[in-house]
């Protein structure tokens, strides 16, 4: 793909690449530049609905094929994202401002993804059910039909493909709406389910939130929708379907996740853990960021010293460089954003300690760039530590008893991941345990485990992913009685 002012991408509908009926174009702008380097159809309503209707005519046919034949496409098209792998990295890097080093982890778990659920198929099982004597009672899964998917910013084309992957495996057709900043990557795999998938399984429809995504919420014939953003947007799209019609939602959303750090821990790992929990590499545009570091009293004043060394040696620069460890943050709005939580933890009392303003040199006078920010001294009252940044920004905070950093931990609305460092096995369950998140790690930080269910508690979302869990969410439960 060539970057640039002439580069429009298509949508797909109904297995044909095409335009918006609007006949209006979105803007990609780069990050790190704030050039524009391609441009997407800005989808209405009646693209929408286009796109649903083609699923609804596709998806019985797809779910008759089976489960060997759909896992067979499903690795054909694994095959194609892996061959075009380069490709989809360069238009990445310029269209999120992640950095390549990064990335290139996104592009492998979406391949892993579609090769898992291609095999998973079989697992699409039913059960007997003893309810009387001489009869026979059972179960079969049947897939919803049609499923709407809206993907957010920071890993497009990992989302695109990974977590479309269980819903087409279990019989399903897919309406994907890309986000609005970083689209590009997925109309690459658009092109590839043109040439794999039959007409209509796979649409993929690019536009605003407020216009594209609605209308995969409100429309009645996409019976089930996945989200991963917000709360606030997982709330809006909750309305807009309920208006509707009942329909099954899964949502993965933001978080604002605790590392607790007790006296008798692995210090030298877990400052480094503090820094890589971050996900400064994604310029912490990551739900899962452990952007609260609670330290317990005694190690608090070298921790800190420790982890601002650390972050010192993070290097900002253009993301397409293998040296560069940090981009630009995603979009002017997601910038502008950011800075301004930079003024009001100041406001409200936290000390900066590192980072808080563009960086100089000739590389970032233009462009969304912020540098690696730590605030010490941080409280729960403050608003830096209540609000999901999202966005490199790591507050610090202090504790002096079990109780006060269970207090800390579980003040805040999110739920989602938490990472627990001590040598105590007995701590570190029962710490486990009270800690009101949905995904924790004991002595690590940051990885998701191939085939094990992530998901939040509280305003973090509702439903698991990446597991045996998401494709059966995929599915509705049919009892047939058979009256001997």
């Amino acid at each position: 793909m060539k970057l640039g002012e002439d580069n429009k991408r298509l949508m797909l509908i109904g297995g044909e690449l095409t335009a918006s009926q609007t006949g209006e174009w979105l803007p990609s702008i780069n990050p790190a530049t704030e050039e524009v380097i391609g441009y997407t159809p800005a989808a209405a309503a009646s693209d929408v609905d286009a796109a649903a209707k083609a699923a609804t005519q596709a998806w019985p046919a797809w779910n008759a094929l089976g489960v060997e034949a759909r896992g067979e496409a499903l690795r054909e098209v694994a095959r194609q994202l892996k061959a075009r792998s380069d490709e989809i990295l360069a238009v990445e890097v310029a269209d999120t401002g992640n950095t390549i080093s990064a990335l290139k982890g996104d592009v492998d778990a979406a391949v892993w993804s579609l090769n898992h659920y291609a095999g998973l198929g079989y697992e699409l099982k039913g059960e007997t059910i003893p309810a009387t004597p001489g009869n026979l009672h059972l179960t079969v899964r049947e897939p919803f039909g049609v499923v709407g998917r809206i993907v957010p910013f920071n890993h497009p084309i990992m989302f695109a493909a990974a977590r479309t992957a269980a819903a087409l495996m279990a019989g399903n057709a897919v309406v994907v709406k890309p986000p609005e900043t970083s689209p590009l990557s997925a109309t690459i795999f658009a092109e590839i389910c043109q040439q794999v998938l039959p007409p209509g399984v796979m649409n993929v429809v690019t536009g605003l939130g407020r216009d594209a995504g609605d209308a995969i919420a409100r429309h009645p014939d996409i019976k089930r929708i996945a989200f991963i953003g917000s709360p606030g947007t997982a709330r809006q799209i909750q309305k807009s379907a309920a208006d509707v019609c009942v329909k099954h939602i899964s949502l993965e959303l933001g978080g604002k996740n605790p590392m607790i750090v007790f006296p008798d821990a692995d210090l030298e790992r877990a400052k480094d853990a503090a820094v890589r929990g971050m996900n400064f590499a994604w310029q912490g545009q990551s739900c899962g960021s452990t952007s609260r570091l609670l330290v317990h009293d005694s190690l608090y004043d070298e921790f800190v010293e420790s982890v601002v060394a650390r972050v010192r040696q993070i290097r900002l620069g253009n993301p397409a460089l293998e040296t560069s460890t940090m981009g630009p943050i995603n979009s002017k709005a997601q910038y502008d954003k950011v800075c301004n939580y930079v003024e009001v933890a100041k406001a409200d009392g936290a000390r900066l300690v590192h980072g808080g303003r563009r960086p100089e040199g000739a590389g970032f006078q233009r462009g969304y760039w912020l540098e690696p920010t730590v605030f010490a001294d941080v409280t729960s009252q403050m608003r830096i530590a209540q609000e999901e940044v999202f966005g490199p920004i790591l507050s610090i905070m202090r504790w002096s008893d079990a109780k006060q950093a269970l207090d800390i931990a579980n003040s805040v609305e999110y739920g989602l991941t938490a990472s627990i460092w001590t040598a105590d096995i007995g701590t570190a369950m029962q710490t486990a345990r009270q800690v009101r998140s949905g995904y924790i790690w004991i002595n690590g930080v940051g990885t998701h485990f191939r085939g094990v269910p992530f998901g939040g508690y509280k305003n973090s979302g509702v439903g698991r992913e990446e597991s045996l869990d998401e494709m059966l969410s995929y599915t509705e439960t049919k009892v047939i009685n058979i009256m001997l």
